[in-house]
């Protein structure tokens, strides 16, 4: 135990309360997703069958110990120019819907087989929720499987190297706007499940 005076408003004490209000909350099937005001925090799970995501699932039984497969943040419109408008916008409902998206569009994922917490919370506590989650959990899809979050890059931007997660996972209409990744999606997957055996030290 520390010799150090606890301190409600240590930055990672608040950073603790932010994230386990949203990790007691009870999940929700991200199939039956409906629209909600608030911008905020929010993880998502796996329950599914694929292999290389197995330890994840056996992990997650809906308590606050369950283990993310992604951790995000949703801010609301406005918040680049200091508009404190966090509880009004929809910002973290459309955010969770594009993320269904997403999952609905991968050819070998199923969105029942997703669930996800969300915590509403105020612009400026936002950023420290979702840091002190990845640090916490480091999800497969914040870490060594990017591009989950990406958006389309529209017509006529630039864009970079396709993502790993749409290598993983492909489908999403608008990868082809991206050049080919070397890596094959066996070598990704093995690398997922190595990452998993070794954060969940299975």
């Amino acid at each position: 135990m520390s010799d150090q005076p606890f301190n409600p408003l240590d930055m990672a004490n608040l950073g603790d309360s932010i994230a386990n209000a949203m990790l007691e909350s009870h999940p929700t099937k991200m199939s039956e997703l409906g629209a909600f005001s608030g911008a905020g925090i929010y993880a998502i799970y796996y329950t599914g069958p694929l292999p290389m995501y197995r330890l994840l699932a056996d992990a997650t039984d809906g308590n606050e110990n369950d283990q993310p497969i992604y951790v995000g943040k949703a801010v609301p419109s406005g918040a680049r120019r200091g508009i404190s408008v966090a509880t009004q916008s929809r910002a973290l409902s459309s955010r969770l819907r594009q993320h269904a998206s997403s999952v609905s569009a991968a050819s070998n994922l199923d969105l029942e087989d997703f669930q996800c917490r969300w915590l509403v919370t105020e612009q400026i506590w936002i950023p420290l929720g979702e840091s002190l989650l990845i640090g916490r959990f480091a999800p497969v899809w914040n870490t060594i499987v990017d591009g989950f979050g990406n958006h389309d890059p529209g017509s006529g931007r630039q864009a970079g190297t396709v993502s790993r997660w749409d290598v993983l996972h492909p489908g999403r209409a608008w990868v082809h706007k991206f050049s080919p990744r070397t890596e094959s999606p066996a070598q990704i997957e093995q690398e997922v499940m190595e990452y998993l055996r070794a954060r969940l030290q299975v």
